[in-house]
């Protein structure tokens, strides 16, 4: 053979082993200690300045050097996260999309990222809708979690798409971790909020080892605890189980989980409408 056979014989040789293995490496997971996906509740019963003093919660919980250092604390020191905001069903924005957070230079353009980009407000409250489409969003996403958590706010009970807790019990059997931040803060949330909404969100929103609920019921509360929230779900749990951040008053049954659904079908015969 010609040597400049042989050497276009051997480029192509090359190229075609970086066909079968470049794409093939580029598609192995990165392994990460947890996969964290924070649903954040846009709907229109929070006012803009709600939304506004929500991101801007999350923004100083991102910037604060405790969460790099909880994420350091894990076996790989690293997480996967991304942050996106839910209302009706349908109504799902991926803010920020999946992002390797390995010290605080990723973390600092994660905030910066999310800091950039407008809040909304979207009809209606679908909690089941946001806990399928952030199911969704762990497969593929290029991660491999020890854990994976889905963070989940809202002011308001599912009043839009499937029924909880059904929706729940079948993500918590595939391995994903559910914890909730309630939002109590404006008393019956413009008519579709109940008064014992921490209540709901642990009978019928949250589950999985370890899970937990928050309550926030003023808006000078709300940095403090979400920071809170992401270095319990982001730090090692214990070996044994620990307190939990939330301590039920009212058993599971007294609880009821369709309250949202009913509150908006009677809402919808009195004047039609969406709201909520």
């Amino acid at each position: 053979m010609a040597a400049g056979g042989s050497i276009g014989f051997l480029a192509a040789a090359l190229a075609l082993t970086g066909q079968l293995t470049g794409p093939a490496m580029a598609t192995e997971p990165v392994a990460v200690d947890v996969e964290l996906v924070l649903a954040v509740d846009i709907s229109m019963s929070m006012d803009e300045d709600e939304i506004g003093l929500q991101r801007r919660g999350y923004l100083e919980a991102f910037r604060s050097p405790d969460l790099i250092e909880a994420i350091r604390s894990n076996g790989l020191g690293r997480i996967a996260i991304t942050y996106m905001e839910w209302a009706g069903i349908g109504q799902i924005r991926f803010v920020v999309p999946w992002r390797l957070i390995d010290g605080p230079e990723a973390m600092a353009r994660f905030a910066d990222e999310l800091e950039r980009a407008q809040p909304g407000r979207i009809d209606r409250t679908s909690i089941s809708g946001a806990l399928v489409a952030a199911s969704e969003a762990f497969d593929a996403n290029g991660f491999e979690g020890r854990r994976r958590i889905i963070d989940i706010s809202g002011d308001g009970p599912n009043n839009d798409g499937e029924a909880l807790p059904a929706m729940r019990d079948r993500l918590v059997a595939n391995g994903i971790v559910i914890n909730g931040l309630a939002l109590m803060i404006k008393p019956g949330s413009q008519g579709f909020g109940i008064d014992n909404l921490d209540e709901y969100y642990r009978a019928c929103v949250t589950g999985g080892s370890g899970s937990f609920v928050l309550a926030v019921r003023d808006w000078r509360q709300f940095p403090r605890a979400l920071k809170l929230k992401l270095l319990q779900e982001i730090a090692d749990p214990p070996p044994e189980p620990g307190p939990r951040l939330h301590q039920a008053q009212y058993a599971d049954d007294e609880v009821d989980c369709e309250i949202g659904e009913k509150i908006w079908r009677d809402f919808i015969d009195r004047f039609g409408g969406r709201r909520g």
